[in-house]
């Protein structure tokens, strides 16, 4: 997977990578003319005793370090570049990618390893490009061009990389073998580690209020000794590379040396021939030890890029069709028409040939029991689910035929979990639209029944909000999000269980603040409160995934045994009927 996520991103730096390429060729023929020069001033130089000749080659060697120093600075400064880059569009492409995630897409992956390989395993990839760029080019060059130089400077001399080559290859082969597993799990270990984190950071209030810090403190830990053991496991097969690689070098320096020795008492060498042989099989060995580093970067790089490709390509169950229609919504009529939903795996449907309507001016609500399948059911709607069986049509278009913006620039949405972003009150107000003015945000403010607190907040519009709205209360973080889809003034209101955490009377007048806004739109509503729907123009009674009563609140309680049991559980038969 590593190659080809590679070719695809860095296809558009194929310039940068041309210039990295030519200088580090510039400058490993360089580094390879170095040991030559260093010989002649030996042999020709310092045995004869000409001085002259000592001092122009010297310039020479001079010159061609200065200029390998430039080319070297070039390289490795458009190779960083080209690196961050590429991780610049990696952990922008994995991003864009879970944006488009359905709710089915996210439940299959979770947001703890989302994060890791959004950030860890981008990282790997990114700094095996950058090691490549800035070694992996020059082994190459740098091996081949010092084995011609080596045979050239004395062949018999040569038999000894016919011993220390092979060595090293099959060396380095059993390592890089038993190393790539522990990467993939270490990568694994990671997501594990993160998502005891994230879950304990979001439930700290659940785990004091229950006394339960040290039981999550031994999960922690098990959790991060996971991790570590792994890692350590990792560590000491690569800490096996280099003693490995190092131990060879200087066996074949020492080979060298001592058959060289031999070479020149018998007359058969020169001094300098040696010096350069031995300067250009380090610089074979030195080739060799950076594909090594290379090599030991490459199992946990391939994971990580297998992981990242995963994400990429994900199939989206939810996608625009081909020839979606690009129409505004202008009324808002809801039509929800046989729709059945079953989770991808799950042996029966969540829900059972649905029927439902919602017109401008209308409010629809859904009521039932728990796990009866009403919040599945609205998010229908926006397309966070797909029917599988139905359809769901607004304006008499089916969703899936139209253009997701369209159909998502027409919906206020206020989830059942209300979540707000860091930020002020303002950023979270205008999330739906930005050109809102400030006396927009205090009215829709005023229509949630969320303007006191929020005069009373130091810097009001401006008042910090911290991620999750983790800084105000839950019905506090409620208001804001209804008054968050009110500035967007958008044709279809839906609310999953939006007033849950308001007190009866809040409940009532934000109801009663809301229909002189909503009167042009449709309005659908999730409640478990009956006091929140008992006025709506339509109930819809849910009941294991099926509809078993539509009407108002007066027929239902007549007609639909299951709504009467869920009114008679909240209120008495004499507050329930009048």
């Amino acid at each position: 997977m590593l190659i080809p996520l590679l070719r695809r991103y860095l296809a558009p730096y194929r310039g940068p990578l041309l210039v990295v390429v030519a200088f580090q060729l510039v400058q490993t023929i360089a580094s390879l003319y170095l040991p030559g020069l260093n010989a002649d001033i030996i042999d020709r130089g310092i045995v004869t005793g000409d001085i002259g000749y000592i001092w122009s080659t010297g310039g020479m060697m001079l010159a061609v370090t200065v200029l390998q120093m430039a080319c070297t600075v070039v390289a490795v400064y458009v190779g960083a570049r080209t690196a961050m880059a590429v991780g610049r569009d990696l952990r922008a492409g994995v991003f864009s990618s879970v944006e488009g995630f359905a709710a089915r897409e996210m439940a299959q992956y979770g947001a703890p390893t989302l994060i890791t390989r959004c950030t860890n395993d981008v990282q790997q990839v990114q700094l095996f490009v950058f090691m490549t760029l800035t070694m992996l080019v020059v082994a190459p060059i740098m091996g081949v061009g010092g084995v011609i130089m080596a045979l050239r400077q004395d062949v018999e001399l040569s038999a000894v990389l016919l011993l220390v080559i092979p060595a090293l290859v099959i060396s380095i082969s059993l390592i890089i073998r038993q190393m790539r597993p522990l990467f993939r799990e270490m990568q694994e270990r990671i997501d594990g580690l993160n998502d005891v984190s994230r879950e304990q950071i979001q439930g700290v209030r659940v785990i004091r209020a229950f006394v339960k810090e040290r039981h999550e403190a031994e999960r922690f830990g098990e959790a991060n000794r996971a991790n570590m053991d792994v890692s350590i496991a990792a560590g000491r097969v690569m800490s096996m590379m280099f003693p490995t690689v190092m131990g060879i070098m200087n066996i074949s320096v020492v080979l060298a040396t001592w058959f060289g020795g031999f070479r020149i008492a018998s007359g058969d060498l020169q001094v300098g021939t040696l010096t350069a042989f031995q300067n250009y099989l380090v610089q074979i060995l030195m080739a060799v030890m950076m594909a090594t580093f290379m090599l030991m970067l490459w199992p946990r790089a391939e994971v990580s890029a297998e992981r990242i490709t995963e994400v990429l390509e994900t199939e989206l169950s939810v996608v625009a069709s081909a020839d979606a229609v690009d129409v505004p919504i202008r009324r808002g009529d809801v039509d929800v028409v046989g729709a059945s939903y079953a989770y991808p795996g799950a042996e029966e449907p969540v829900l059972h040939g649905i029927d439902l309507v919602a017109r401008p001016g209308e409010t629809t609500a859904i009521v039932g029991s728990t796990g009866s399948g009403k919040s599945t059911l609205l998010n229908l709607v926006p397309r966070l689910f797909d029917v599988t069986e139905g359809s769901v049509r607004v304006d008499g278009t089916d969703v899936r035929s139209l253009v997701p913006d369209r159909l998502w620039e027409s919906i206020g949405l206020v989830p059942q979990k209300a979540f707000l972003f860091a930020g002020t009150v303002a950023t979270n107000l205008r999330y739906g639209r930005t050109d809102a003015t400030d006396e927009e945000l205090w009215a829709a403010l005023e229509i949630a029944q969320a303007r006191d607190f929020v005069e009373a907040m130091p810097g009001g519009l401006e008042a910090p909000i911290t991620q999750g709205g983790t800084n105000v209360s839950g019905g506090q973080r409620q208001r804001l999000a209804i008054a968050r889809a009110v500035v967007k003034r958008p044709r279809i209101y839906l609310f999953d269980d939006s007033f849950s955490a308001l007190d009866y009377a809040t409940d009532a007048a934000l109801r009663a603040a809301l229909r002189p806004v909503t009167q042009d739109a449709a309005v659908v509503i999730v409640a478990q409160r009956i006091s929140t729907i008992r006025r709506a123009d339509r109930i819809v009674v849910l009941d294991v995934g099926r509809v078993v009563g539509t009407g108002t609140h007066d027929e239902l309680m007549e007609s639909c045994e299951v709504y009467r049991e869920i009114v008679l559980s909240q209120l008495t038969l004499e507050e329930a009927s009048s």
